[in-house]
């Protein structure tokens, strides 16, 4: 796979706001593991196989579990995920996939039931920004060669 564009480079301002952007809402006070389960789960259902692959490492670094992990796709049905979490994840499934899932009000209660208002907005701007990296990494071809691609 070969980048389209090196977006590093071609438009500084604009990816040096978008990274600072991306680092405020990471350093935001959520938890990590759950931040990468978010961004884990976003990256599959967009395709995102760079970040897929970046963030299934971050989560095992975070203490993550392999079992949790690879469960992560059926979220829904496997009973390792906190109240929390799925609340989250649901959350993350409907805001990644807005335009066909909207954001019900089932949904949003299980996410009010478990987050505070600040946290809901810290939530949903993590997965703003996962979105908007599997964008840019899908769109351009993107890929981080230092992460063991083979």
């Amino acid at each position: 796979m070969t980048p389209r564009a090196d977006i590093y480079t071609v438009s500084p301002d604009i990816f040096k706001a978008w990274y600072n952007f991306s680092m405020l809402v990471e350093g935001s006070g959520l938890e990590k593991p759950l931040l990468e389960l978010v961004k884990i789960r976003s990256s599959q259902i967009n395709g995102c196989a760079n970040c897929l692959n970046m963030h299934t490492a971050d989560a095992r670094k975070a203490g993550e579990t392999e079992q949790r992990i690879h469960l992560l796709a059926a979220w829904h049905e496997a009973p390792c995920y906190t109240d929390r979490e799925r609340a989250a994840l649901a959350w993350t499934d409907h805001m990644t996939e807005i335009a066909t899932k909207r954001a019900p009000d089932a949904v949003y209660e299980a996410l009010d039931a478990q987050f505070s208002k600040e946290e809901q907005l810290k939530l949903s701007m993590a997965i703003n920004v996962i979105n908007g990296w599997n964008r840019l990494a899908v769109g351009f071809n993107l890929y981080a060669p230092e992460l063991g691609w083979k």
